[in-house]
């Protein structure tokens, strides 16, 4: 059925190429670029009350390229993070114009789902990003279709991102720790509370999305996400549904970004058992995430021109999700950014000061937060200031 599908794509973008093949095209070009970032830090967990932790190190550096040849585009980009030891591909697809409404892509490239390009305003995203649900990038062949207030996408994805690259004494799994985006991972899972082993995978994902420009200030926007979560020891799948219903208001100098989303993650451990966690993965690090649940987010931002030598622009925003789990016994997670981006030219600066409660990368406990929880989990919050120069 795959092996028809892929044709059938290829039969379409074959056919649509010739009969627009008249059609004049862009010019031919190659542009590289990249980025360079560094993160001051003041942390404030659970192991660190009598005395604060604070460093200055290198966040990311990165490659890009952006090519046009004959028709056909191409997106690249490469990323180095050198405290978490790792790298790994961010993109890569080979695009399309069809026509001048339909688009194609192959490759490695973001999945339709939920708010567009982004769900977020801080440097930290939100929490659907730590869970595979905002800028998520996977293997697969899309579709994007735009015509007057109307955009249509629809992609199928084999699998999750290739793996990355870890440091050589450490132990990996078959899909990879080291990654950009988040993914279900082999590793172990969780089943009425017993620990369980879990040879689990993404396998074949469907994701649709449709936005709608009600007026010049209001986008609706709904998606769907079909997928199955595939067992190498039973040598069988599950499939699971998550959606998303979204709003993005554009009124002046104000930005709301508002979405819900209700997702599932249906996978079985070894033994058979359906499990009520799994881990996902991403740079270098599994943790745990409940496998059903709904997110609700929120983010306001305002922009304040300048235009001056040094700044151009301030950006005050704030940025709010949580996460509730549909197992009573579960408890929630939340996450909170207020901060400001500061706009110099190449330079943009993130000043966050994020907080965060059951979330795994602002606790001591990291893990825990996105699975089970715990009941007593305090407010953490992490002064975070970073800087980025992008050419």
């Amino acid at each position: 059925m795959l092996r028809k599908l892929f044709c059938t794509y290829f039969f379409i973008l074959s056919v649509s190429s010739f009969t627009y093949a008249d059609e004049p095209e862009k010019k031919d070009f190659l542009r590289i670029g990249g980025a360079v970032r560094f993160n001051t830090v003041i942390e404030n967990y659970e192991s660190s009350n009598d005395a604060l932790n604070t460093y200055i190190k290198m966040d990311t550096w990165y490659l890009a390229f952006a090519a046009h040849k004959k028709g056909f585009d191409l997106s690249f980009q490469y990323r180095f993070y050198p405290e978490s030891k790792v790298h790994f591909l961010h993109h890569a697809y080979i695009g399309y114009q069809i026509d001048e409404k339909w688009y194609a892509k192959l490759g490695v490239f973001q999945k339709p789902f939920g708010i567009g390009d982004f769900a977020s305003h801080s440097w930290w995203f939100q929490i659907p990003y730590y869970m595979g649900l905002e800028d998520t990038y996977n293997t697969g062949l899309g579709f994007s279709y735009r015509y007057n207030k109307l955009t249509f996408e629809a992609a199928y994805f084999r699998q999750a991102a290739p793996k990355g690259f870890m440091p050589s004494n450490v132990e990996d799994n078959a899909v990879g720790n080291s990654r950009f985006s988040y993914a279900v991972v082999p590793t172990t899972g969780y089943a009425n509370g017993e620990l369980l082993e879990a040879n689990i995978r993404e396998l074949d994902q469907f994701n649709t999305r449709i936005r709608y420009q009600i007026t010049n200030y209001l986008e609706l926007g709904l998606s769907g996400q079909l997928g199955s979560i595939y067992n190498k020891e039973l040598n069988e799948r599950n499939w699971g549904f998550t959606w998303a219903a979204h709003t993005v208001v554009n009124y002046g100098r104000w930005n709301f970004k508002g979405q819900i989303i209700g997702y599932d993650y249906n996978a079985k451990a070894d033994n058979g058992e359906k499990l009520d966690i799994l881990q996902m993965a991403a740079y270098g690090a599994a943790y745990d995430v409940a496998t059903q649940g709904k997110i609700y987010l929120a983010g306001l931002s305002y922009i304040i021109p300048i235009n001056k030598r040094f700044v151009k622009s301030i950006q005050p925003y704030m940025d709010y999700s949580i996460v509730d789990k549909s197992k009573k016994q579960y408890y929630s997670t939340q996450h909170f950014i207020p901060g400001v981006l500061i706009v110099s030219g190449p330079v943009y600066t993130h000043i966050d000061y994020a907080l965060g409660k059951n979330q795994p990368w602002l606790t001591s406990n990291f893990g825990e937060g996105l699975g089970e929880g715990q009941s007593d989990a305090r407010w953490n919050s992490r002064f975070n200031i970073n800087m980025g120069y992008y050419f």
